[in-house]
Order: C-alpha cells, then sequence, then structure tokens
C-alpha cells in the first residue's frame, strides 16, 4: 500500500519555523492523515538533540519532544502504523536514546533478517508500529535501520514540475520500499509550489508514472504543504480504497 508522507515534516508554519515545509506540526499531520514523515535531526547548542532543519535558531523542538508527539498519537490509534525517515546528523545512540525517552522503543518495527515483511495487522497486533530508519545508516538498536538498505527513493531537487522524474536517486531497487520525492525548491519550497504540484493532475500521473516504471506500487509519497491539494485522494485512488477527488 501507499502512505502519504511528509518532507521535512517537523517544518511547519504554526510553529514559525523559517522557511516552513509544512502549514501545520506533527500532531496535526498525523491526524489529518499523514504516516510517513521525514524529519532532520542536528545538535542545538547545548548539546541536545533536536528537530531542526540544518539551521536550530530558525525553528527547533527537542527531538524526545517531537517524538512523543508520536507516541501520544499511536496510544490514541491503536490501529495505526508510522514510518519515520530521518536525516540524521544526531549520532544513532542519542537517536535510540530520545526514542526511548518518548517511549517508543517497545513500538519500534526490527526489520526482518529474512526480508519477509509481517502484515500490517501482524504489527498491530504486536503492538509494533513505527519503523525508524535512517540516511546516515542506523545503528545503536536493531530497530533503527539504515534507509537505504530498506528504501530506494527518486531525486528530490526539481524547479519545476515539467522536471518531475522516477529515475533511481539512493538505495537499490531490490529494496522492500520505494519512495517518491514530491516536491519543487527553487531554491526554497514555497506554498505556491505545493498549490500548483500537489494537485491530482500533477500528483496522480506521477506516482502512477512511477509505480509503472519499477514495475511495483510506490510505498511512500512524500510532499511538501501536504494541506494543499489531493495527497490524501490521489493515495486512497492508488490504494484502491476510493477514487480521487476534489481537493481536499
Amino acid at each position: 500500500m501507499t502512505l502519504p508522507g511528509t518532507h521535512n515534516s517537523m517544518s511547519n508554519q504554526d510553529d514559525g519555523w523559517l522557511p516552513p515545509n509544512q502549514q501545520h506540526g506533527l500532531t496535526a499531520q498525523l491526524q489529518d492523515g499523514v504516516r510517513a514523515l521525514m524529519l532532520d535531526t542536528h545538535y542545538g547548542e547545548d548539546g541536545s538533540a533536536m528537530l531542526c532543519h540544518a539551521e536550530c535558531a530558525l525553528g527547533s523542538q527537542p527531538l524526545s519532544e517531537g517524538l512523543g508527539e508520536l507516541a501520544d498519537f499511536l496510544d490514541a490509534h491503536p490501529r495505526e502504523v508510522l514510518v519515520v525517515l530521518f536525516e540524521d546528523y544526531v549520532t544513532p545512540e542519542d537517536t535510540v536514546a530520545a526514542i526511548e525517552l518518548a517511549g517508543l522503543a517497545d513500538r519500534a518495527i526490527p526489520p526482518p533478517a529474512d526480508g519477509d515483511w509481517p502484515t500490517l495487522q501482524a504489527l498491530i497486533d504486536a503492538d509494533t508500529r513505527v519503523l525508524f530508519t535512517a540516511q546516515g545508516g542506523g545503528g545503536a538498536a536493531a530497530w533503527y535501520a539504515g534507509a537505504w538498505d530498506l528504501f530506494y527513493d527518486t531525486p528530490y531537487s526539481f524547479e519545476t514540475a515539467a522536471d518531475f522524474t522516477c529515475d533511481l536517486n539512493r538505495g537499490s531497487p531490490d529494496n522492500a520500499f520505494f519512495l517518491v520525492n514530491h516536491w519543487l525548491s527553487a531554491p526554497i519550497s514555497l506554498p505556491e509550489f505545493g498549490e500548483e504540484v500537489n494537485q491530482q493532475e500533477v500528483l496522480l500521473p506521477r506516482v502512477e508514472a512511477c509505480a509503472a516504471q519499477w514495475g511495483r506500487p510506490v510505498s511512500f509519497v512524500g510532499v511538501d504543504f501536504y494541506a494543499v491539494g489531493d495527497l490524501f485522494s490521489v493515495v486512497d485512488r492508488v490504494n484502491g480504497v476510493a477514487p480521487a477527488t476534489t481537493t481536499r
């Protein structure tokens, strides 16, 4: 199945991040239906692990606090499963410590050694409902995996919708999950770019084209400014839940 995701998920207008990539914070995103989160981690001035994008002075949140929002959501929604992809500039040890502090270590999904992934229902039954991965390779816990051992993705630096491709960027197409990066940055992301490329007539053909090019369904669709356009209805469409409809 395909999960709706957000790029630089922590960076949002509501909390005053500059420049933002999303309208709303993590809890609102999860409540709205986002299930895959791309989170950047850095060290703050005091050496603590933070969520921030390049410069923590432009917006930040303690990593354990942000992860606590995920824990609260999972507590309130016992049938939901989440995926986290860290762009990690924090050590695996400190990241795992923050995950443990947030109470999520027992809910972390350990990647199966044999590649035979459990069903969603099996994950729900076991209450292992969040997959943690890291671009830097993970480690420090068996459930903190290297992202590019599990995923492969498309490029992510596009200035216009005409530039979108489904070419291989990172990882191997033999990996379990396929991430489509779907946003514009010229040089930064702007709300009007989301208004343009999150529309059904742009997003749906790209997701379908990427699935066709690689001969497999798209696992995650990552966007900026998720609250405009048709992300959720397009994901419903490709999952066979409902036809794509008008702008959400």
